[in-house]
């Protein structure tokens, strides 16, 4: 389990303030949403896999680096998944308020890095987009949007190639890491939709165009579903989802403990802003 000591908002202020003031203060807010995924997983899932698999990874970090976490903002930026009850999502200008009015805030106390630990793919490029305006009102701190699966090595090797391009939405990945974390969560159903066939469904972009990648396409899931699902979980276990974790966590606790050893931002940007 992960150390208090690495829980900001478990700690008294005057801790706070003596923390945050160390060099390289480092602070990790992760973001999730609240929206369907499919009949068989939880309207929490990604708030969940952005809190468990952070504590993993501060877990294997040394207690006394400067390092702390908030607790997971768990609503977040879901309109394509509107169509599906469950759903709640938050206006756009609304969580980049959010980031920006928490992120000068923490600026003011003197941290020195904002790390966004996003594990919503639908918000990737809102988070980005927040994390610049940050940025621009608070040039003394680094801010870095991060995607919880974006950059892990391996992921070839454990997921086919169809689930891999667009098993985007409670297919494989997300039902084996689920069945890994929370199996209690974890229902029976394991409906194939979205670009695996669902003949009720029209799937495919246009030649040349995807889902997501180098042409994307700014699709509504009813666009490609009818349950909810993009992919197909029917091979989804326990196994794969625990191999799933080690290699997400082995990441990111080498990238904290990257950023950790660094001097990043730049001081001498810092000084001429």
């Amino acid at each position: 389990m992960i150390s208090s000591q690495h829980c900001l908002d478990r700690l008294p202020w005057p801790e706070v303030v003596d923390g945050l003031q160390r060099p390289g203060s480092t602070v990790v807010w992760p973001f999730g949403a609240i929206e369907q995924h499919g009949p068989h997983l939880p309207l929490a899932t990604d708030a969940l896999f952005a809190d468990r698999m952070l504590d993993r990874v501060l877990a294997q970090l040394p207690s006394d680096l400067p390092i702390w976490r908030l607790p997971v903002q768990a609503l977040g930026f879901s309109p394509e998944h509107a169509g599906f009850p469950g759903t709640l999502s938050l206006p756009a200008d609304l969580l980049i308020r959010l980031v920006e009015t928490v992120g000068l805030q923490l600026a003011a106390l003197g941290v020195r890095r904002l790390v966004l630990f996003n594990a919503h793919g639908g918000q990737i490029g809102l988070l980005q987009a927040a994390a610049r305006e940050l940025r621009a009102q608070a040039p003394g701190m680094a801010v870095l949007p991060c995607f919880l699966w974006s950059g892990v090595s391996g992921l070839r090797e454990l997921l086919p190639s169809p689930e891999l391009a667009n098993g985007l939405h409670a297919g494989l990945a997300e039902t084996s890491l689920m069945l890994a974390l929370e199996p209690s969560l974890v229902g029976p159903q394991r409906p194939v939709d979205g670009e695996h066939g669902n003949p009720s469904v029209a799937a495919t972009p246009p030649e040349g165009w995807s889902l997501e990648g180098a042409a994307p396409c700014a699709w509504l899931t009813s666009d490609l579903s009818v349950s909810g699902v993009v992919g197909d979980s029917r091979a989804a276990n326990a196994e794969l989802g625990q191999q799933l974790e080690h290699r997400v966590v082995d990441h990111w606790q080498r990238l904290f403990r990257s950023l950790l050893a660094s001097d990043w931002p730049p001081v001498d940007s810092v000084l001429s802003s």
